[in-house]
Formats: C-alpha cells, sequence, structure tokens
C-alpha cells in the first residue's frame, strides 16, 4: 500500500509528518490521525471495501491505497491486514464454486476435463507471479501511491470502454461462452492481460475479464474464468506477503483483523452473486464511467491543492 496519508496534525500532537494537507481556504481543518493498528470501523471499512471491489472491474487495490491513506492507516503492518482481508474475500469465490471446485479436484487423477481445467488456471496464474517477482518492489516503490492509482484508473476506464464498443458492434467476435471451452492459448493470453494488475489502479478482475473479452469469451465466461483464476493468484500473493511480514503479527489486532477478514467475506460473497447475474444482461460501461469519475477527483484535488497526496 502508499506511504501514509492523513490529514494534517494539529501543533503538538506529536503524529507522524506523513500527511494530506487540507487547504484552509477552501474547507475547514480537521485531523485524522496516523494509526499504527486499526481501529473497529477502520477495519470494518476496508474490509468492506475490499470485498466490494476484488471482482469488480475498479481496482481494490486502488480502492484500499486511497482509503487507507484518507483513513490513516498505512505502512508495513497495514500490508498484514491488506493479506486479511483478501483471504476473507478468497473465501467468498471458494464458497460460492465449492461444487464446482470439489468436483475438480475429485475428478484430478482421473478427469480430462478436471487436468484440463487446472493447467489453464495453473497457465493463466505464471506471467503475473513471475512478473509480480521480478518487479514488485519497483511497482510498489514507485506506483502505489493515489495519483498513479487515478490515472491507472482512468486508463483502464478507456480500454473497457473500447473493449465493450468493440463486442457490440461485431458480435461474431465471441466465440467461447463458457469456461470449459478455453483452449491453452487462450489461457497464457488472459494471463498476460493479468500481468498489467500489478500496476495498481488496473484492476485483476478487469485486467482478467476485458482482457478475456478482447481474446473471444463472452462476458459471462471471461467473468467466470476470472473468478477462478483469483484463487490461485490471490492465494499465492497472500501466502508470499505473510512470509514476508508475519513478524508484524500482533494478538492485540486479532479483534479488528477478524471484523474486517468477516466483512471481506460477506461483502465479496454478495458481490459475486450479483455480478454473476450483472453480467448476463449488461455490460461493463457504468463501472468505466465510474473509474473516470473516480480518478479524476483524485487529480482534481491533488492539482487543486484541496489535498495533497504525499
Amino acid at each position: 500500500m502508499s506511504p501514509a496519508v492523513a490529514y494534517k496534525p494539529l501543533r503538538g500532537a506529536g503524529r507522524s509528518p506523513r500527511s494530506v494537507s487540507v487547504r484552509q481556504s477552501a474547507v475547514p481543518s480537521f485531523t485524522a490521525p496516523i494509526l499504527d493498528h486499526p481501529t473497529v470501523l477502520v477495519a470494518l471499512i476496508l474490509g468492506v471495501v475490499e470485498g466490494l471491489t476484488e471482482f469488480l472491474p475498479v481496482s481494490s487495490t486502488g480502492h484500499l491505497i486511497v482509503a487507507g491513506s484518507l483513513l490513516g492507516y498505512t505502512g508495513e503492518q497495514a500490508k498484514v491486514f491488506e493479506i486479511v482481508i483478501q483471504a476473507g474475500a478468497i473465501l467468498a469465490v471458494c464458497w460460492e464454486y465449492r461444487a464446482r471446485l470439489l468436483a475438480v479436484v475429485a475428478g484430478l487423477p482421473g478427469k480430462r476435463e478436471a487436468q484440463r481445467f487446472v493447467l489453464h488456471l495453473l497457465i493463466a496464474f505464471l506471467p503475473a507471479a513471475i512478473l509480480g517477482l521480478l518487479f514488485s518492489k519497483l511497482i510498489k516503490s514507485r506506483l502505489f501511491a493515489p495519483v498513479p492509482v487515478a490515472l491507472a484508473f482512468i486508463v483502464g476506464a478507456l480500454i473497457i470502454l473500447w473493449v465493450e464498443r468493440r463486442q457490440r458492434r461485431a458480435p461474431s467476435t465471441i466465440r467461447i461462452d463458457n469456461v470449459d471451452a478455453i483452449r491453452w492459448p487462450d489461457a497464457l493470453k488472459i494471463g498476460i492481460a493479468q500481468a498489467f494488475a500489478l500496476i495498481p489502479g488496473t484492476s485483476r478482475s478487469g485486467a482478467t475479464i476485458i482482457g478475456g473479452m478482447l481474446f473471444g469469451l463472452s462476458r459471462p465466461a471471461a467473468t467466470e474464468f476470472s473468478f477462478f483464476l483469483a484463487i490461485p493468484t490471490l492465494l499465492a500473493a497472500c501466502a508470499y506477503e505473510f512470509v514476508r511480514n508475519r513478524t508484524l503479527l500482533s494478538s492485540a489486532d486479532l479483534t479488528a483483523f477478524g471484523i474486517g477478514f468477516v466483512a471481506a467475506f460477506v461483502s465479496a460473497f454478495l458481490c459475486v452473486r450479483w455480478l454473476i447475474r450483472y453480467v448476463s444482461r449488461h455490460d461493463f460501461v457504468p463501472f468505466a464511467w465510474y473509474r473516470i469519475a473516480f480518478g479524476l477527483l483524485i487529480l482534481f484535488t491533488a492539482w487543486s491543492g484541496t489535498v495533497r497526496w504525499d
């Protein structure tokens, strides 16, 4: 996540100098302290943000960077909290597709369909995994901040609008209507698209869904494959970050972490259920306009000086 961003501390409060400065002439000044540990309310808010945005094409990482910055909860321990709430979102997908996942596991020893399904997930998983290991430190040091996230929001929105317009004008480009019809080259191309989500604000789900549509998948098929691909991708990311930051875990944070986990699970489960129904009848154009509006809002606050995003 990005360096801490909070509202300008009061004189003598002894807070960290990292802050968002609110211009005195524009709005009344108020204080939001930098948090070393999440409060119950902060944990609840961030858990809901994670759950609602993880599987929508709007970038959960981008929203967590902005929300965490405004709430004053950033830094190394916040990364551990993000692992926990991501795990809650993953569990929601596993629960929604538990019958399919159990059938795949049971069929691995002898069923070709199950073996092909797992192979395709592995192929799609590898590009982001390899590039993430190579460039994650560089990306986090340069791009994990609200303004780069805002730019990625807008660029991603323009790509969504273009792909939706392309599929609407040329429906014949759709050649795959379900995930079982995906071939390994399709999985590889979707995996390459997912690698672009290493840039915060791009959206992992957005990259895989829109990438899948660009490469010939129907909207429902691309969305479902994105759900399945999220399981190994997010599990690997959570395991990697947990190993790196496990020393930051504290028993004092168990209550807040538990609330964040449950909030992420419940909100992600509801969001997945809703999105499955949504994509059967609607496109992703409204999400593109939301991304543009949200990105422009962040850029405006930075440009106008209303908020200084440090």
